[in-house]
């Protein structure tokens, strides 16, 4: 018998395969790549800053320490190339932007800006649109989340069932999990807004948001290894290959790309850069946002063998380790999940529903 079986083949599910791995949890992944392709169209961006308030990413100090640590030991175990880390660029449209970069240099966001104000015209950046000066964000970067699915399905091999989970095949006791001739203690949903579909924890509010992205083509433009954010992200990611993103829709929730979204992508391209280019391939998938911008992770209101770990949305490479360890700690160790992310505080949904 195993720990868990751990549904869902994509960030998520794979976060907590590493985890348990690292805590010697035993475990089977079931779940298939092309279910969803959230985290195959993603950039991987992590930014400690929230723009448009200019205020510190909720917990962006622990977060980011503890994620570089989590990406560089499955760098080495892989020996895969993962993660980069990436100034952003953030270019300042109006006087009064730079004063406030200036200001929060020199308060809470001083682990986090640039102090320099940079000259737009810089060799190492060919052909961005840039105003006359911008500003730096530091400890940021990405992660190159399809190689680092590709990873984790090599070294987990053995523990893979590739295929669909199907539910009506799942029982549940006190004692026991079972999934066809699969026994263990526990089993953990990581199915992102999938989890629509689990009649075990469809109550849990999420609200899904669409997002698409482009890959281009681009031999004129020079980014050096930044990310330009502009309304928008360009990013480079293979010699002269940049991908661009990202859009948000809330009704058409398919994970076809759009004629739209394209329209959308293309202008925010024409706001950032200023040279010819091709686009290669245009890519959809649904972020699993939640309704209060939190993970949601614990433990099912009346199955004590079931649990969750969902919710991470357009933040997930941030916060997936953190609050990996965070439920392995509650797992093992009986430590408290935070009350922010505790999937309790939805308990009442379900109670509601079951009336």
């Amino acid at each position: 018998m195993i720990d868990f079986i751990i549904v869902g083949r994509g960030l998520a599910a794979s976060v907590i395969a590493h985890t348990f791995h690292q805590n010697n949890i035993s475990f089977k992944i079931i779940g298939n790549h092309d279910l969803s392709n959230c985290s195959k169209a993603a950039a991987g961006i992590w930014n400690p800053i929230v723009f448009k308030r200019m205020t510190k990413s909720w917990l962006a100090d622990e977060l980011i320490s503890y994620l570089n640590t989590f990406y560089k030991d499955v760098e080495y175990k892989s020996r895969t190339k993962l993660i980069t880390q990436r100034a952003i660029i953030k270019p300042f449209v109006e006087e009064q932007e730079k004063i406030l970069w200036q200001k929060k240099v020199k308060s809470e966001l001083s682990d986090f800006l640039d102090p320099e104000i940079h000259d737009a015209n810089s060799a190492e950046l060919k052909n961005c649109k840039l105003t006359e000066s911008y500003g730096l964000v530091e400890h940021s970067g990405n992660l190159n989340v399809s190689e680092f699915l590709k990873a984790t399905d090599a070294l987990f091999e053995k523990n893979l069932m590739d295929e669909v989970f199907d539910h009506s095949q799942l029982n549940v006791n006190e004692k026991l999990i079972s999934y066809k001739d699969i026994t263990a203690n526990n089993i953990i949903f990581c199915e992102g807004y999938l989890v629509k579909n689990n009649p075990y924890f469809n109550w849990i509010p999420l609200k899904p948001a669409k997002g698409e992205t482009i890959e281009i083509s681009a031999p004129q433009l020079k980014l050096k290894d930044h990310i330009f954010n502009k309304n928008g992200f360009i990013m480079q990611f293979a010699n002269d290959n940049f991908k661009v993103g990202a859009t948000y829709e809330w009704n058409d929730l398919t994970e076809e790309p759009t004629k739209k979204a394209l329209v959308e992508l293309e202008q925010k391209l024409s706001q950032m850069i200023s040279c010819k280019y091709q686009i290669i391939a245009h890519q959809a998938g649904v972020r699993p946002s939640s309704i209060d911008r939190r993970p949601i992770i614990g433990l099912h209101p009346e199955y004590k063998k079931l649990f969750i770990f969902n919710g991470l949305g357009t933040k997930g490479v941030m916060l997936a380790p953190y609050f990996a360890k965070k439920f392995v700690n509650f797992y093992l160790q009986k430590e408290d999940l935070p009350k922010e992310v505790n999937a309790e505080r939805f308990y009442s949904l379900y109670a509601n529903k079951k009336t």
